[in-house]
């Protein structure tokens, strides 16, 4: 986006403001499928930005949706219940039924453990139908089942004849920037799928592998997605599994299509180190790891002098001689919340704005919203066509915090 668009939006929705571009979304999933391959097929983890819900499900094949509340957002968003991947290691049993006994089925349920296994079945028992599930493999944590527990449910799989077991489904974990890890992971799934053929006359018709492809959020973050790409796209290509592979992603898809401005409200200097205050903070804005003031996030200044004719695109500060370095801190009352250590520049005033890329993913969910009862910041799409559409407004957080006093 130009300087001149940042500077427009923030004047009409006022900071601090979450930008979503479709625009960006769009080209983004273009160039992992293209990187990808025929035979990827996308799923896109909701939790990594409910907002764009409208805009990503068109292209992508899925949706995983982890919670109740993640269910309705899908639901008011009018989203296709087939292409739901009813997610999470906490099932809500009310949900299940109210999910199983729908016109339309949930494209495929999960499972997580040897209960939720059972509570499908039961559920399907109750409605005379048969639920679609994939079971998840655990990686060695708290997620999915053991490899010996996934081999002893698909040798007694006719002792659930109400489910569908459609295939296997492997995450471990994100931010992965080892190819290697990725290219194992990926076979020693399809070699499992293989072995339950082989020793169970099992046919898995689908894989669902969370890849955990990593986004480059710091100045020092190093890893060559090209390369990573590549391997998986190779892999892909020679697996002995014949059916769709389906890559689950959340912030590889989302994160770039983000942009958070917040706006310096004041500026001192405190034993030689310079502080800019500015109306967000870290209950708006998370980075991978809460690692905001560790590293050099992508994050540029728009001065208010130049609010008005700049069309340049942003680009971030130059370092000089004559540059200070800011400290820049939110407005809670925490000495955490610090968005950028010793960002350079040569003065910062109120009314300044600063802008953070790469905030499509996770942090308008992850951050510490309700603290201090500060307001959420509006939630602003860009369509294709350019066009701003307010997707939230500001919401008060205080009456979540207040107590209910009766006299």
């Amino acid at each position: 986006m130009t300087t001149q668009e940042l500077y427009t939006l923030a004047e009409q929705f006022g900071t601090p403001l979450y930008l979503f571009d479709a625009r960006e979304l769009r080209m983004r999933v273009d160039t992992l499928k293209r990187a990808l391959g025929p035979r990827a097929q996308l799923c896109f983890a909701v939790k990594a930005n409910p907002f764009i819900i409208p805009t990503v499900a068109p292209l992508v094949e899925r949706l995983e949706v982890c919670s109740p509340g993640e269910y309705r957002i899908c639901e008011a968003c009018d989203m296709d219940a087939s292409q739901l991947v009813i997610s999470g290691v906490h099932k809500d049993a009310d949900l299940i039924r109210e999910l199983a006994a729908a016109p339309q089925l949930p494209g495929r349920f999960t499972i997580e453990s040897l209960t939720q296994l059972e509570l499908l079945n039961a559920v399907g028992a109750e409605l005379d139908r048969r639920l679609p599930v994939l079971i998840r493999v655990s990686s060695g944590n708290q997620f999915g089942i053991d490899v010996e527990a996934v081999e002893s449910v698909i040798a007694r799989r006719r002792h659930y004849r109400y489910l569908d077991m459609c295939g296997l489904q492997l995450f471990s974990g994100t931010q992965k920037t080892s190819a290697r890890r990725v290219v194992c992971e990926l076979e020693r799934l399809d070699a499992l799928a293989q072995h339950l053929a082989h020793e169970h006359g099992w046919l898995a018709r689908e894989l669902e592998y969370g890849p955990g492809l990593p986004v480059a959020y710091f100045a020092d973050d190093a890893f060559d997605e090209a390369d990573l790409l590549s391997a998986l796209r190779d892999t892909l290509d020679h697996l002995q599994h014949e059916g769709p592979v389906v890559l689950e992603l959340g912030r590889s898809i989302a994160a770039s299509c983000g942009t958070y401005l917040t706006r310096v409200v004041d500026t001192k200097c405190n034993r030689g180190e310079h502080y800019a205050i500015v109306d967000g903070g870290i209950h708006h804005l998370v980075y991978f790891g809460q690692s905001m003031a560790m590293h050099q996030p992508p994050c540029h200044l728009l001065p208010a002098a130049l609010a008005h004719g700049n069309t340049g695109v942003i680009a971030q500060a130059p370092a000089s001689a004559a540059n200070k370095h800011w400290n820049i801190c939110g407005s809670l009352c925490s000495v955490n919340d610090i968005l950028v250590k010793q960002l350079p520049a040569s003065h910062l005033s109120p009314g300044d704005l600063l802008a953070f890329e790469r905030a499509g993913a996770y942090c308008m969910t992850e951050g510490i919203s309700l603290f201090l009862s500060r307001d959420l910041p509006c939630v602003v799409t860009i369509d294709e066509q350019g066009n701003a559409e307010l997707s939230r407004a500001s919401m008060p957080t205080y009456p979540f915090n207040t107590p209910r006093v009766t006299g």
